[in-house]
């Protein structure tokens, strides 16, 4: 009688077992991967002997398509990268991917299909670290009329997500203070000249160095017109240079006068430019063999579209010639002062001569 008791009892047991439903007891966490390394996502399933379990690649960014990777224990994907294992003790299912790349990161489902409308699924994430970058919506360059707002933006994609950071070139102040500003946009509620030149965009997520985008920033503003030395003396008969430096942008239009008429390249005058740097002109006219008529004010001008700006500089007589330029067109050289003072004791030695047989007769 125990015996028969016993017996239906395990056939009891043994039906119950049958019908209990196929269920996913592990899967393995999220993942975190660098490109071109190797990940192993495991799935054990439990009751799952009849029925066929698959890994699926999930696209929820695309309506949740799916990509099938394998069914029970075989691969169905044809990608070297790819490879499965099965172990039968514990009823899991190993997917391998090796050369991790980024399109693999995403959603892989384990799947138990039950029917054409039932099935028990887990999902695991698999993230993979990729180096920065700026994205093409970013600001790459900004020209802008001094005291007016500017507004740089700055995106990057990669995995961490990046941070995003400001700074100038030689790590100069930026306009809203300090040599590090940090976040997508920078805004600089009136700019000035100075705050011209080269900004960096910095995009950095721990993965690889970095990166960043070279931004130019051209202010364009009223010419500004300096002169180094506004009252000249020179002899007769020699070349003076008159001289201006002029700081402008865009670019402006030089000229020089001389009471109110403008000067051109003649026997009398040469005038050069010197473009140092985009907003940075220096100018000279020089007086060829000075007249009485030469004497007197000059002016350089400096326009462009946002304005016009001047300087003025005296020419007046002295008796002892000033050199250079008197002494020649090697303008600071040890040559140059060599030849004046040479040419200095003749005249005063002829000078001298003169008196002398003029005081004998």
């Amino acid at each position: 009688m125990a015996t028969l008791i016993l017996l239906c009892l395990a056939s009891v047991f043994k039906i119950a077992a049958s019908q209990r439903s196929p269920t996913i007891s592990y899967i393995t966490q999220t993942q975190i991967k660098d490109i071109g390394g190797t990940v192993e996502l495991a799935c054990s399933v439990q009751y799952a002997e009849s029925y066929a379990v698959v890994w699926m690649k999930v696209d929820k960014g695309n309506n949740g398509n799916t990509l099938p990777i394998s069914t029970g224990s075989s691969l169905i994907l044809h990608d070297s990268r790819f490879s499965l294992r099965h172990d039968p003790l514990s009823s899991t299912y190993l997917l391998q991917i090796k050369d991790i790349q980024e399109t693999d990161a995403g959603i892989y489902s384990c799947q138990i299909l039950i029917s054409t409308s039932n099935k028990v699924a887990a999902e695991v994430e698999l993230q993979v670290r990729r180096p920065p970058f700026i994205s093409d919506n970013s600001t790459r360059s900004v020209v802008v009329s001094e005291g007016e707002a500017v507004q740089m933006e700055c995106y990057a994609g990669g995995f961490p997500p990046p941070r995003i950071s400001w700074r100038r070139e030689n790590n100069a102040i930026l306009p809203t203070g300090g040599s590090i500003y940090r976040g997508n946009v920078l805004k600089i509620k009136a700019i000035r000249k100075e705050d011209r030149g080269t900004y960096y965009c910095v995009a950095e997520n721990g993965v690889g160095r970095g990166t960043k985008r070279n931004i130019a920033v051209e202010v364009e503003f009223a010419p500004v017109v300096v002169v180094p030395r506004p009252r000249l003396g020179q002899a007769l008969q020699f070349d003076m240079d008159l001289e201006c430096h002029v700081e402008a942008y865009p670019p402006p239009a030089i000229t020089w006068e001389k009471e109110g008429i403008q000067l051109s390249n003649n026997q009398h005058y040469k005038i050069s430019h010197f473009a140092v740097a985009d907003e940075f002109t220096d100018t000279t006219l020089r007086v060829i063999t000075i007249e009485k008529r030469q004497y007197g004010q000059y002016a350089c001008k400096a326009a462009n579209k946002l304005g016009t700006a001047d300087g003025r500089v005296e020419l007046f007589e002295t008796v002892i010639p000033v050199c250079p330029p008197a002494c020649g067109t090697a303008k600071y050289s040890a040559a140059a002062i060599v030849t004046s003072s040479s040419a200095a004791l003749l005249i005063m030695f002829i000078i001298y001569m003169f008196r002398n047989v003029r005081a004998q007769y």
